[in-house]
Formats: structure tokens, C-alpha cells, sequence
């Protein structure tokens, strides 16, 4: 059996079939089995590349690992070396010891982070003949990995023209099955999102300051004015990571030699939606929120990768 998507499969029943004893007949048996499965994307080359990664930081191993100058929580006093940032220096230690003395601090955990998928019409459109909310589910389990890892909180929450996929919040590694369950009950839609109710009904759902990751997609400003709106509200109390896909196709036509007089047409068109787009991410970034737009391949890991530096900056 081969999975064509991602999601719940159901399984009524079982055929088994053998062959006798001598060759000569087959035997054949039904069975009802009932059974759901929960078909995932397979995270396993990404997963390599985000754990090379941590490894690469402060982070490694879900422990709070000390890096000096990092994190808010005063852990110990280390000898000063060159490299280091002068607000690191402990003056009044160092004149005490004879010795310059840095300041060393510890990268806080179990900041809460929320995986907040759309999964309306514009997000099942596909990419590279897949759909871009399955390339969105790919990049949060790979980021939820990261984070628990890491010892955060993590939880998923997805939405279309309601809210729908609401999962509470877990902590360690082993609970990555439970977000892995969880994002396969993420279906594909054909309504229109509205980002009005899910981010509103999200925002009373967090009693804390959070890091709220959003994988989404707009066409244009009029469309994604009312998202505009409630994200303004959400930036108030949370830190907001938008994640974005590239658009390859729009960016292509944009930037293709015309060969007909349609053509210009198409490029122009191309154009205008892109600048469009641009016109809306700077919005969202005068907001307070952070702007992540990657090629579809890149989208996990290029999450992981600003996952770590805003920990590593204390930006959680």
C-alpha cells in the first residue's frame, strides 16, 4: 500500500491470500479490520539538516546550554576572551579578581511555541505538484521536532473559515508522535480563510507570551486586509513569525522574455500581483512581525534555522 496524501486513511478490510500446499489452489480470506491509519510526510532528510543545526548552537542536545553573552538567566563567571562583547564584562568582579571576568548566561527554555497551519482554498493550490499546506505540515513537524528538542512547549492549531485542528500544548521529544497525529487531521479545504476568527479564537487561547508561527499565503492587500487587522491585535502581547512560500511560477512569468503580444500581457499581470505581495508582507513587518519567504524546499529548514537565532537573541 502507497499513500497518495496526506491525511487519515481508513481501512475496511483485509484480503489474504495463499497459495496451498501442493500449488495447485489459492485460498482467499476477507477480513474486516476497521482500521485508521495517519498517513505523514516523510520529514527523515530534512530532520538530518535541522539537527545538524542545532548541533551547530546553543541548543544542542535540549539542554540550556551556556553560551556567554546569550539568554537572560545569570549562570557564572568566565574569564573574558577577545571576541567577546564588552557589555559581557563584569567590571565590578573584574576589578575585585584583578582580571577581566565576563558575565555568563544560560538560553531560557519552555517558551511556548504555537504551529498556527491555514489550511483554506489559496494553501491546498499545489506547489511542485504538491499541495502548499502539505508542504507547510512537512516544515512544522520538522520545527516542532527542533522544538521540543529543545525543551519548548509546542503545540498545532489550523484553520480555514473556522478554526479547526486544535491541539493542547506538549513538552519533550517523545511527544512528537502526538503533533505527528495531530497534523494528519489537517484537511484540505475549498473555503476561503478567515483569519478574523482563527487568530482571534487562537489569541484567547494563549495565556502567555508566545512565539505564533503562521504558514499562509494572500494574493493582494484587499484580500488580506482583515488578516492585516488581527494581526496588529496578535503582536500586542505574542512574537509573530509569518512563513511564506515563494511564489516560483508568478516569478517566472514576471521575469520571462515576451514572445507574443500575450505574453506582455501575462508579465505585466505577474508583476503587479508580486509587487502586491511585497506590499503586504512590509505591512505585516511594520506591524511587529517577522517575514520568512522561502522556496518550498527550503521552508522547514529555513524555520529552524530563525527558530534558533530568535532563542539564541533571547527574542522569545
Amino acid at each position: 500500500f502507497e499513500a497518495i496524501r496526506r491525511g487519515i486513511a481508513s481501512f475496511d478490510r483485509l484480503w489474504l491470500r495463499w497459495q496451498g500446499p501442493f500449488g495447485l489452489v489459492w485460498n482467499q480470506v476477507m477480513l474486516p479490520v476497521e482500521r485508521k491509519v495517519a498517513v505523514l510526510p516523510n520529514v527523515n532528510s530534512a530532520r538530518d539538516e535541522a539537527i545538524t543545526l542545532l548541533q551547530r548552537s546553543a541548543l544542542a542536545d535540549g539542554h540550556a546550554q551556556k553560551r556567554a553573552g546569550q539568554g537572560r538567566e545569570f549562570e557564572a563567571l568566565k574569564d573574558y576572551q577577545p571576541g567577546m562583547g564588552r557589555r559581557m564584562i563584569d567590571w565590578k568582579r573584574s576589578a575585585r579578581h584583578g582580571k577581566l571576568l565576563a558575565r555568563e548566561f544560560r538560553i531560557e527554555e519552555n517558551n511556548n511555541i504555537v504551529l498556527a497551519i491555514d489550511s483554506g482554498r489559496l494553501m491546498c493550490e499545489p506547489v511542485d505538484g504538491v499541495p502548499k499546506v502539505d508542504r507547510a505540515v512537512t516544515a512544522a513537524l520538522l520545527s516542532a521536532f527542533i522544538a521540543l528538542k529543545g525543551g519548548d512547549l509546542v503545540s498545532l492549531f489550523s484553520f480555514d473559515a473556522r478554526p479547526r485542528v486544535s491541539s493542547g500544548a506538549v513538552r519533550g521529544s517523545p511527544s512528537f508522535t502526538m503533533i505527528q497525529k495531530r497534523a494528519a487531521e489537517i484537511d484540505y479545504s475549498t473555503e476561503e480563510t478567515n483569519f478574523t476568527l482563527a487568530l482571534t479564537t487562537l489569541s484567547a487561547k494563549l495565556d502567555r507570551r508566545s512565539l505564533v508561527i503562521v504558514f499562509t499565503d494572500f494574493v493582494d492587500p484587499i484580500s488580506a486586509e482583515l488578516m492585516l487587522r488581527t494581526v496588529g491585535r496578535l503582536t500586542e502581547r505574542h512574537l509573530v513569525l509569518f512563513m511564506l512560500m515563494r511564489d516560483l511560477e508568478l516569478e517566472t512569468l514576471a521575469d520571462m522574455a515576451p514572445a507574443a503580444p500575450e505574453d506582455v500581457a501575462r508579465s505585466v499581470t505577474a508583476g503587479d500581483l508580486l509587487r502586491q505581495r511585497q506590499v503586504v508582507i512590509g505591512r505585516l513587518r511594520l506591524l511587529g512581525a517577522h517575514v520568512i519567504e522561502a522556496d518550498h524546499q527550503r521552508l522547514g529548514p529555513a524555520l529552524v534555522e530563525r527558530y534558533i537565532q530568535l532563542k539564541e537573541e533571547n527574542l522569545l
